[in-house]
């Protein structure tokens, strides 16, 4: 059982949070991201491998992404790795570059990367509940062991509860924005 720590806790909750951001970074937009990529794996010399080990994406337009595979014995690995993601992408090889158009976004798909933005936000706000759980067991063995008493223990149960609705109300704000942002058409 770890130590209270409240500022350990929030600190955690902010991982959660910096965790959701990134995730949501990685669900496509109309817009293309280098970062879109980032989830896919190439089966590599053996192994898997992040694309980014194998390859340089850049953004060339607004709904293309460019993809420069570095050895050129790797170029159709990497074709069938994106293709393969489940990212809903078309890639066309070029030799060593593979150009990725990105899809007009219809309504239904749009509908379905909000669901899954959610469903992203629903994750971190478990993970934050279980961070605040934590810190209110640490409360409670604190003030039955008698390092803490009953009224420092209600006061920093109090602290960890605006800290955790604080964190949820980040949450909440994040993946409204991306909601937004997914929508817009």
């Amino acid at each position: 059982m770890a130590t209270y720590d409240l500022a350990d806790l929030k600190n955690r909750m902010q991982k959660s949070i910096a965790s959701l951001r990134d995730e949501l970074a990685g669900l496509r937009t109309g817009r293309a991201s280098a970062s879109l990529l980032e989830p896919v794996t190439v089966e590599a010399y053996g192994s898997r491998m992040p694309l980014n080990q194998v390859a340089t994406v850049t953004v060339p337009e607004p709904r293309m992404l460019s993809v420069q595979v570095w050895d050129r014995s790797m170029a159709n690995a990497v074709e069938k790795a994106i293709r393969d993601s489940g990212l809903g992408l078309n890639p066309m090889g070029e030799g060593q570059v593979i150009r990725v158009p990105l899809p007009e976004l219809n309504e239904q798909r749009r509908k379905e990367l909000v669901k899954v933005a959610h469903n992203y936000a629903e994750q971190a706000r478990v993970a934050v509940r279980h961070i605040r759980r934590d810190g209110m067991d640490a409360l409670k063995k604190a003030e039955k062991d008698g390092d803490l008493s009953q009224d420092d223990a209600k006061k920093q149960s109090e602290l960890v509860q605006k800290a955790t609705d604080e964190a949820v109300a980040e949450i909440d704000k994040v993946v409204a924005g991306k909601e937004q942002e997914i929508m817009q058409v």
